[in-house]
């Protein structure tokens, strides 16, 4: 729909090139060079790319061990290939109401096998996430601490 179908793989590579960054910062100089490169080759990509530039490297902000669970969309294809899997079995729907009431129920249940059963990201890699945020705490309340001794003093 952006692109002609033979400019697909062009613009998987770029995007690949973006997502294999060693971190954020190299993942915003490669969106740059890919929007200078592609400009003129596919314009509708490059402007959907620049309008998502900082949702696309939000996962730059966890650890690196979460980065592929983060990037990835396996659970959602799951959770789509499951519904798809059920509504073939189910043929014809009467209504559109008998089709929200399957799909309901199906992410439903998706929702309390991972509260219960699952966990997409361990404990312990979550625990870091923790980590580095109280100690981004601990800095700013530092900071504001300081910056309120400098006033007082004035």
């Amino acid at each position: 729909m952006h692109c002609r179908r033979d400019q697909r793989n062009l613009v998987a590579a770029a995007l690949r090139e973006i997502f294999n960054a060693e971190n954020c910062q190299q993942a915003k100089e490669r969106v740059t060079g890919v929007l200078e490169r592609m400009a003129s080759v596919t314009p509708k990509v490059c402007e959907l790319l620049e309008l998502a530039e900082e949702d696309l490297l939000a996962f730059y902000r966890f650890p690196s061990e979460h980065w592929t669970k983060l990037r990835s969309t396996n659970p959602l294809e799951r959770v789509n290939k499951e519904i798809g899997r059920r509504s073939d079995v189910v043929g014809i729907f009467p209504n559109d109401t008998s089709v929200i009431r399957l799909v309901g129920t199906l992410l439903i249940e998706q929702n309390d096998e991972w509260l219960c059963c699952r966990r997409y990201l361990s404990a312990e890699s979550m625990a870091l996430i923790l980590q580095d945020a109280e100690g981004e705490q601990a800095t700013v309340s530092r900071q504001t601490q300081e910056e309120v001794g400098t006033l007082a003093v004035r």
